[in-house]
C-alpha cells in the first residue's frame, strides 16, 4: 500500500517525457515551506509550461519537461520571491534546496499563479474558486452556493452564512438588483460555468455599502486576462425530473491599451419542485399538497470595454443584462378536517397557471486613476433598468369530502407588473497617509419603483376587476453616504479602521381603486457604521486578525407593499409598510496557522430582526407577512483546512458550528434557541489517464431558518469526472449531484395560534454532462483590476 501513490504517480507520468525537474523550498533556517506555487516559465516569452505546488515538506516535481531555456519561479505570502533560470538537456534535473527569504509584512491573501486554490482565505473575505471544482458543471449559482464554506441555503431560498442571515449579494463588485423570489430566479438562470469565484466577506469595510446583517456575498463572473483575441463556447444538458439544456460563448480581445469582452450565456427546461405544508388553525387542520412544474428560457449578457488612456488613467464601459421568462404549473390540493377526525370535511383543489417575464439591465461608466505614490481615484455612474410581467390565473374548487360533488367555485386573475429605476453616483479616493493610508469616498442612490395589482373575478368566462382588491403603490428612497477609512502597517502588525455614515429618505404611497384612504409612509434617519480591523503576523506561519463591523439591513421593497397578493382561496401575501430596518453588530476573531488551516470565533447581535411569518386571518384564511419579531444572538467557531494529501489526492474541508437564539419583541414570536452543525468536504483525486475526479458533499444538522422555522438535517453528496482533450483546448464534464437524494427539507413553525409542518423540494438529484472548447491565444497578460459603483438598494427588489 505505500507503493501505491508512487505507482499511480508514476502511471500518470509515464510516457509524456522522460525529463523531469525537482526541488525543495526551504526558510532561511531550514523549514520546509509548503503550498507555495511553483511555475515554470520559457525564457523567451514568459509563456506558462508548467506549474505545481510544493508539498507538505516543501518538496516540488515538474514532471514532462522538453529541452529548452526556462526560469523557474516560486512565489509564497510572506517571502520574497524567487526566480532561478535554467537550461534543460533532457536529463532529470534536481535543484536541490532552494532557499525564500522572508519579508517583513502582513498577510493580505494567498495567490497561486498557475492554479487557484479551491479556497483562499484572508483576513477579510473567504474566496470560494469555483472555476477550480468540477462540480460547477451544469449547476445554477444557487446551487453552488449550497458548495461554499459557511453557507446554508434555507428552504425559500435565503441564506445563512456563518449563522446569521441577511446577506447582501454583489456581482462582480455591484450590489445586485433583486430579492426575494426574482433573486432566486436570477441565480438559478446564472449558470455555474460563467462564474469565476465566489468572495463571502463577512466584515465589509467602510468603503462597502452598511447592507446586509452577515455580510456580503460577491459572485465574481469570468473575464479572460488573456493577451489577443480568444474565448470559449459550452454546451450542456442536466437529467432530473425533467431535462435542462445549457450553452454558452465568451469572447476577450484585448490589446496594449483596449480590452473588449463579452458574454452570452442561456438555460432553458423545465424544473420541478413540491410543497407540503399541514396548518394547523383553530382546531380544524388543512393538508396544503402542491406539485410545481416550471418552464423556464433564462438568457444572460455582458458586453464590456476598458481603455488604458495612460499608465496612470482607464476609463471602463459595461454593459449588463438578464432576460427571463418562466410559465408554472402549481397543483395543490387541500383536504379540511378537525383535528384528530379520521375523515375530510372538504377538499379545496387550486390549478393556477402563472407567467413571469423580466428583464433586468444595467449600465456602468469608470473611471480610475493611479498612480506608482500609492494615490488613486476612481468615480462610477450606474443606471439600472428592472421590469416583470407576472400574471397568474387560478381555479379554486371546494369538494366535499369525498370528492364527488362540488361545493363552490372561484376562478380568479391578477396581474402584478414591477418597474424599477435605480440611479447611483460614486467616488474614492486612496492616498498615503504618513505610513499608512487615508481613503475617503461619497455615494448618491435613488431608487423609484411602481407596483401595479389588478385584481379580476372571472364569471361565466368574463373577468371583472374587483377595485376593492387593486391599488397602486409607488416607493422612492433615496442614500447618502460618505466614509472615510485609514490604514496603517507596521512590521508584523496592520490596523484599518473607518466609519461611514448613511442617511436614507423614503416615501411609499398606497393608492387603492376604490373609495379607501391614501396609505403613505415618509421615513428619514441617519445612521453611523464604525469598522476596524487588526492583523497581528505572529510567525511566517501563523496570523492573527480581529475585526468588527456594523451593519443594517432594510426591508425590500415588496415587502413594504401593503396590497394582498393571492396564493389560493385560503392564503394570501401581504406586505407591511411599517417594517423597520434591521441592525447588527459583528464581532469576528480568526487565526490562520501555515496559510491553510484558519480558526474562527464569531459573535453577532441584530436587534428589530424581521422574519417572514404566517398569520391567521379570520377562522380559515392565512397569510404571509414579513414583522420585526426578534432580537437575534449568534456565535459561531468556523474552521476551514485546505490539505494536500498526496500528489494526486486534494482535501478541501469547512465546518461551522453555531448557535442562534431569538428573543422575542413581539408576543406572537415563539423565541427559539438552536445549536447547529454545517460542513462542506471535497477530495479531488488525479487519476491515471488524464482523469481528474471530485467527491464532494455537504450538510447541516438541525437548524433555525429565517427566525420561525426549525429545520431537520440536510445535505448533498456529490461526484464529478473530467478529461481533457485536443491539447487541452476540449473540457468534458460529467457530475452526479445529490445521489442520495437528501437535500429536500422538512421543519416546523408557530406564530401565535397558527402552527405549520412543512417539507418540500426539488428535482435536486441530476445528472449534468458538458463540453467546453477554448480557442485563441492562451498569452497571460494581468487585467486592471475593476470596481463599479452602485447602490446597496439594488439588492432590494422583492418578489
Amino acid at each position: 500500500m505505500k507503493k501505491l501513490p508512487a505507482l499511480l504517480l508514476s502511471i500518470l507520468t509515464s510516457g509524456l517525457c522522460a525529463q523531469q525537474i525537482e526541488g525543495r523550498l526551504a526558510d532561511s533556517e531550514g523549514g520546509p515551506l509548503a503550498l507555495a506555487a511553483v511555475t515554470l516559465l520559457q525564457q523567451a516569452d514568459s509563456s506558462l509550461v508548467k506549474a505545481t505546488v510544493s508539498r507538505d515538506d516543501g518538496s516540488f516535481l515538474l514532471p514532462g519537461i522538453p529541452v529548452g531555456s526556462y526560469l523557474l519561479r516560486s512565489r509564497i505570502l510572506g517571502f520574497a520571491p524567487l526566480e532561478v533560470p535554467l537550461d534543460t538537456d533532457g536529463r532529470d534535473l534536481n535543484l536541490g534546496t532552494l532557499v525564500l527569504e522572508e519579508q517583513a509584512q502582513g498577510l493580505d491573501q494567498v495567490t497561486v499563479t498557475a492554479e487557484k486554490p479551491l479556497v483562499q482565505v484572508m483576513a477579510d473575505k473567504t474566496v470560494f474558486n469555483v472555476a477550480g471544482t468540477l462540480n460547477a458543471v451544469g449547476s445554477s449559482a444557487l446551487e453552488l452556493l449550497r458548495k461554499a464554506p459557511g453557507v446554508v441555503i434555507a428552504n425559500d431560498g435565503g441564506v445563512i452564512l456563518e449563522g446569521k442571515s441577511g446577506v447582501q449579494y454583489y456581482v462582480n463588485g455591484k450590489p445586485s438588483p433583486l430579492s426575494g423570489t426574482d433573486l432566486t430566479a436570477y441565480l438559478e438562470s446564472l449558470q455555474a460555468s460563467d462564474i469565476e469565484s465566489l468572495e463571502l466577506i463577512t466584515q465589509p469595510s467602510a468603503r462597502y455599502d452598511a447592507a446586509g446583517n452577515a455580510g456580503i456575498i460577491n459572485i465574481v463572473l469570468k473575464k479572460d486576462k488573456s493577451l489577443g483575441t480568444n474565448g470559449s463556447v459550452s454546451t450542456g444538458v442536466s437529467v432530473g425530473h425533467y431535462k435542462n439544456y445549457n450553452g454558452s460563448v465568451t469572447f476577450n480581445s484585448r490589446g496594449k491599451s483596449g480590452n473588449l469582452y463579452g458574454s452570452y450565456s442561456n438555460r432553458f427546461g423545465k424544473s420541478y419542485n413540491f410543497l407540503n405544508l399541514l396548518r394547523l388553525q383553530d382546531g380544524i387542520r388543512y393538508d396544503a399538497r402542491t406539485r410545481s412544474s416550471f418552464d423556464q428560457n433564462a438568457n444572460n449578457m455582458k458586453l464590456g470595454y476598458d481603455y488604458q488612456a495612460a499608465d496612470r488613467h482607464s476609463l471602463g464601459l459595461l454593459f449588463t443584462g438578464s432576460f427571463n421568462n418562466t410559465f408554472g404549473n402549481n397543483d395543490s390540493r387541500t383536504p379540511i378536517y378537525p383535528d384528530g377526525a379520521m375523515a375530510f370535511d372538504s377538499v379545496l383543489v387550486a390549478e393556477s397557471r402563472t407567467a413571469n417575464r423580466s428583464q433586468n439591465l444595467n449600465a456602468n461608466l469608470n473611471y480610475r486613476y493611479a498612480d506608482t505614490l500609492g494615490n488613486s481615484f476612481s468615480a462610477d455612474l450606474d443606471y439600472g433598468r428592472y421590469n416583470s410581467d407576472r400574471n397568474a390565473l387560478q381555479p379554486n374548487v371546494y369538494l366535499d369530502g369525498s370528492e364527488t360533488s362540488v361545493l363552490s367555485e372561484r376562478t380568479t386573475f391578477q396581474i402584478t407588473p414591477i418597474d424599477i429605476d435605480i440611479y447611483s453616483g460614486r467616488m474614492d479616493l486612496e492616498l498615503p497617509l504618513g505610513k499608512g493610508t487615508l481613503g475617503t469616498g461619497l455615494k448618491a442612490a435613488r431608487v423609484k419603483t411602481g407596483n401595479q395589482f389588478d385584481f379580476y373575478n372571472q364569471t361565466g368566462g368574463t373577468l371583472e376587476l374587483d377595485p376593492g382588491q387593486s391599488n397602486r403603490f409607488a416607493y422612492t428612497e433615496e442614500v447618502y453616504a460618505a466614509y472615510l477609512s485609514v490604514g496603517r502597517k507596521w512590521e508584523s502588525w496592520s490596523l484599518q479602521a473607518g466609519l461611514r455614515l448613511e442617511q436614507t429618505r423614503s416615501d411609499g404611497l398606497l393608492t387603492a381603486l376604490a373609495d379607501h384612504p391614501l396609505e403613505q409612509v415618509k421615513r428619514r434617519y441617519t445612521n453611523a457604521f464604525p469598522s476596524g480591523g487588526i492583523t497581528w503576523q505572529a510567525s511566517a506561519k501563523q496570523q492573527w486578525a480581529l475585526t468588527y463591523s456594523r451593519r443594517i439591513q432594510r426591508p425590500s421593497y415588496s415587502s413594504l407593499n401593503p396590497f394582498r397578493y393571492q396564493i389560493d382561496e385560503l392564503s394570501y401575501r401581504q406586505g407591511n409598510p411599517f417594517l423597520q430596518p434591521q441592525y447588527a453588530d459583528n464581532l469576528k476573531l480568526s487565526h490562520t496557522y501555515n496559510y491553510r488551516l484558519t480558526t474562527s470565533v464569531s459573535y453577532g447581535y441584530t436587534s428589530d430582526f424581521f422574519a417572514q411569518v404566517t398569520v391567521a386571518d379570520g377562522a380559515s384564511r392565512n397569510f404571509i407577512t414579513t414583522r420585526n419579531v426578534a432580537d437575534v444572538e449568534t456565535w459561531n467557531l468556523g474552521v476551514s483546512w485546505p490539505q494536500r494529501v498526496l500528489p494526486w489526492w486534494n482535501m478541501y474541508l469547512s465546518l461551522n458550528a453555531y448557535n442562534s437564539s431569538y428573543r422575542a419583541n413581539s408576543p406572537e414570536f415563539q423565541p427559539v434557541s438552536r445549536a447547529t452543525l454545517s460542513g462542506y468536504l471535497q477530495h479531488t483525486l488525479e487519476l491515471p489517464g488524464q482523469l481528474r475526479m471530485e467527491i464532494s458533499g455537504w450538510f447541516s444538522t438541525p437548524s433555525v431558518w429565517g427566525g420561525t422555522y426549525l429545520a431537520q438535517s440536510l445535505g448533498s453528496l456529490n461526484l464529478a469526472f473530467q478529461r481533457k482533450f485536443a491539447g487541452d483546448r476540449l473540457t468534458a464534464r460529467l457530475a452526479l449531484n445529490d445521489l442520495l437524494y437528501t437535500v429536500p427539507w422538512r421543519g416546523t413553525t408557530r406564530f401565535g395560534t397558527l402552527s405549520i409542518d412543512g417539507s418540500g423540494g426539488s428535482d435536486s438529484r441530476q445528472a449534468a454532462f458538458s463540453l467546453t472548447y477554448d480557442f485563441g491565444r492562451n498569452e497571460i497578460k494581468k487585467a486592471r483590476k475593476r470596481e463599479t459603483g452602485t447602490e446597496e438598494e439594488r439588492k432590494r427588489i422583492g418578489d
